[in-house]
């Protein structure tokens, strides 16, 4: 049987649709159907040719889906059996070692070497592992994680991989109940920040970014309050002080990608506070910053973040279905396309049109 997929053959070139035969399924080994499969950053940044990946691939790298079928019976981490019909997600980092420093001395596997990702780092030519396609093989050993019945798949793929990226980026915070906080960004990874910061108890959640109507959503989210880029950084920074006695805030969450908001953040976080930048995923360039009078004589911890792991997907699904009547993840998608339509898809995203967009390569599943 083929399944129609999107392959991204080059930077810049036209997405085209291929066809692929179904995998053989070993044991361990599953196919999904795909009922949802997001667009987001980074696969802006794959068509712009800025991360080394294997030309051509299949873009989407956290995505939704129906098993269809099985290489003989698969289980979830308690033990449960995930069968037939089940509507999973999975972990879209596979084949770390466990066998390395990173993985075994360091505990930091998103920087084991021999990882690979779903959508981004396979090729095309190692099969369907991607979601912008009717079905994705899951390889032996993926970790599946079965969405329960009060979750619905839209609430989940609605926060998407920013979903894990936020919940990695506050648990690296240690957010603790009153603090102030100041999340720099308000895409789809900013305002799953802001939603999990107002969730761990935060005081204060200032949200800064553009345009306008996200930083309205971001208040629906739990922001206290916004700023928008529009005010002079220099206002930003008085804004923040103000509404933190002139200490700053106990915590800023970089997620923007820009190189200035790294020395922004700096300035805004109060002397012993945290700082985490989670938004430099590509090399968007240099930013100058002085040692002294940002972080040395500020006493300032900083801490980089990379990456997600199986326990922040699994923690995402449990938190979604908990809160996803309270927090609007699933209003964060702006737009459904189909296979034909990934090319618009695409250019909402890198417009901003969308906060969030889903391809979706079986209709019919999610009409």
């Amino acid at each position: 049987m083929s399944h129609s997929a999107v392959l991204m053959t080059a930077p810049h070139a036209p997405l085209v649709i291929e066809e692929f035969q179904s995998p053989a399924l070993e044991p361990g080994a599953a196919l999904l159907r795909t009922l949802y499969s997001e667009v987001c950053g980074t696969d802006v940044h794959l068509h712009h040719g800025r991360l080394n990946v294997p030309f051509p691939i299949i873009p989407g790298h956290v995505s939704v889906g129906i098993v269809e079928a099985s290489g003989g019976k698969l289980h979830d981490i308690y033990g449960d059996v995930i069968r037939e019909g089940d509507t999973v997600t999975f972990l879209d980092v596979h084949e770390t070692c466990n066998n390395c420093y990173q993985c075994l001395v360091a505990h930091q596997p998103t920087r084991c070497p021999s990882r690979k990702v779903y959508g981004i780092t396979y090729g095309a030519a190692d099969g369907l592992l991607g979601g912008w396609s009717e079905a994705i093989w899951m390889k032996p050993g993926v970790k599946l994680i079965k969405l329960p019945e009060e979750l619905t798949p839209e609430t989940f793929i609605g926060g998407g991989c920013g979903l894990v990226t936020a919940l990695h980026s506050v648990d690296m915070a240690g957010i603790r109940l009153g603090e102030s906080v100041a999340v720099l960004g308000v895409g789809p990874v900013g305002q799953s920040i802001v939603a999990f910061a107002s969730l761990s108890g935060a005081g204060e959640v200032i949200a800064v970014g553009a345009p306008d109507d996200r930083l309205e959503f971001a208040t629906r989210m739990g922001a206290t309050s916004t700023l928008s880029l529009d005010v002079s950084a220099a206002d930003r920074l008085e804004a923040v002080r103000r509404a933190t006695g002139g200490r700053g805030v106990d915590v800023v969450i970089e997620a923007s990608g820009a190189p200035d908001a790294i020395t922004q953040g700096l300035d805004m976080v109060r002397d012993g506070g945290r700082m985490i930048v989670c938004g430099h995923y590509t090399d968007n360039g240099a930013v100058s910053i002085h040692p002294h009078w940002q972080i040395n004589r500020k006493h300032v911890e900083i801490k980089g973040c990379w990456g997600s792991r199986y326990d922040h997907f699994h923690r995402a699904v449990a938190l979604t279905a908990c809160f996803g009547g309270v927090k609007p993840w699933r209003e964060m998608v702006s737009g459904r396309y189909t296979l034909e339509q990934a090319g618009d898809a695409l250019a909402a995203v890198e417009s901003q049109r969308a906060i969030k967009a889903l391809i979706t390569p079986n209709p019919s599943l999610v009409a």
